[in-house]
């Protein structure tokens, strides 16, 4: 027995270790701007995360808003996660040796000094198989990102020696409940992530049409990567089911009771809520009245008994904010990601002292969620 507790306690001391803990956070992606911490302490977040576009750190990473922004959390007493992001839609993936690979490593290379032994997990990549072209998305993909790793890898070995608190993931897999998106590149990924020990694990995105969706995900990460591992989930939503009722006609109890035409569509309310903020009733009714919405308001409760119930999970980051690039040019075939967001500052007035409203539900239940985590 004590050979065995001395053999967990070693594994739990290795630098990129991290123990499952199933905290649930709040993610910004891009929107470094939308970081409000009047927000963050409403909810009682303690995980902030946001993603950097590698491209932009040439104008200085130092002085990047997203790298300023989780460094400034970071010093107030957040948890943090920072994905790396490479753009890839316009090209394929740089080779080794190569002016253009080079340039990604400068750009890792000016990252990591600020982030490791800061942050508390650092994610390579941030959807591969969405941010680059369909046709790229094959082992030329694993090789770039598994030198991206490697590097990132090497300088924490130099840098954070022992048990460093920043972790690493690879992240993130997208659509695992499409059997298409099942392949060998896939499987790749998964067999890197297992056969390096420097790596906690990985990271997946499930935008789902439905709960169940979620599952196949769990299914395919969890036998692929070693015991000790654990998972990150630094998105996750129903905004494919949101989609698809954007062009339904809204409840009749709200147009009759805001005096909408009854035969208004879902976007148009939304589009509505966007160009004059609602009262927070009004928005709030007009969720609550729709059965697409009212049905499958505890889908963030429900979403995070099931990663928590593998014993996997470490942490999950929720869309926090209707950021602007939600609301820019909304209409019937704008994909809806506003209706997830805990807080509504684009769709629902703003509160007295300029801080945002919550939105209906899912703020409650991701308060809730915090409790003992």
């Amino acid at each position: 027995m004590r050979g065995l507790l001395a053999a967990a306690a070693a594994i739990g001391c290795l630098p990129g270790i991290a123990q499952a803990q199933g905290a649930l956070g709040a993610n910004f992606n891009e929107h470094y701007e939308d970081v409000d911490y009047r927000d963050l302490e409403k909810a009682d977040a303690r995980w902030v995360r946001l993603f950097v576009p590698m491209p932009q750190l040439d104008r200085g990473a130092a002085e990047h808003g997203a790298v300023k922004a989780i460094l400034d959390a970071h010093t107030r007493g957040y948890k943090t996660i920072l994905t790396l992001k490479f753009p890839y839609n316009r090209g394929d993936f740089p080779k080794a040796g190569t002016p253009a690979f080079e340039r990604e490593l400068a750009r890792v290379d000016a990252v990591l000094p600020l982030a490791i032994g800061k942050v508390d997990i650092l994610v390579v990549g941030n959807e591969p198989y969405i941010e680059s072209r369909e046709k790229d998305r094959d082992l030329d993909l694993n090789a770039f990102y598994e030198a991206m790793a490697k590097r990132v890898i090497d300088y924490r070995t130099k840098a954070c020696p022992g048990t460093c608190t920043t972790h690493l993931y690879m992240g993130a897999l997208n659509r695992l409940d499409l059997k298409k998106n099942q392949t060998a590149s896939t499987e790749r990924w998964m067999a890197f992530v297992k056969a390096t020990p420097e790596l906690d694990g990985v990271n997946i995105h499930p935008h789902i049409p439905a709960i169940q969706a979620s599952k196949p995900f769990l299914d395919y990460i969890l036998p692929r990567m070693r015991p000790e591992q654990t998972f990150i989930v630094t998105e996750f939503s129903l905004v494919w089911w949101w989609q698809r009722n954007m062009k339904g006609v809204v409840a009749p109890a709200f147009a009759d009771k805001y005096a909408a035409p009854r035969n208004a569509q879902n976007w148009q309310i939304i589009k509505a809520a966007l160009e004059t903020p609602f009262p927070k009733e009004q928005w709030d009714d007009f969720l609550r009245m729709s059965p697409w919405f009212e049905n499958r308001k505890h889908y963030v409760a429900n979403q995070m008994k099931m990663f928590r119930d593998t014993g996997r999970l470490a942490v999950a980051t929720y869309g926090f904010k209707q950021g602007s690039s939600m609301s820019k040019n909304f209409g019937p075939d704008k994909t809806p990601w506003l209706i997830n967001s805990v807080f509504a500052p684009a769709t629902i007035r703003r509160n007295a002292d300029g801080s945002a409203a919550p939105n209906y539900a899912i703020f409650e239940d991701f308060k809730a969620l915090q409790k003992g985590k």
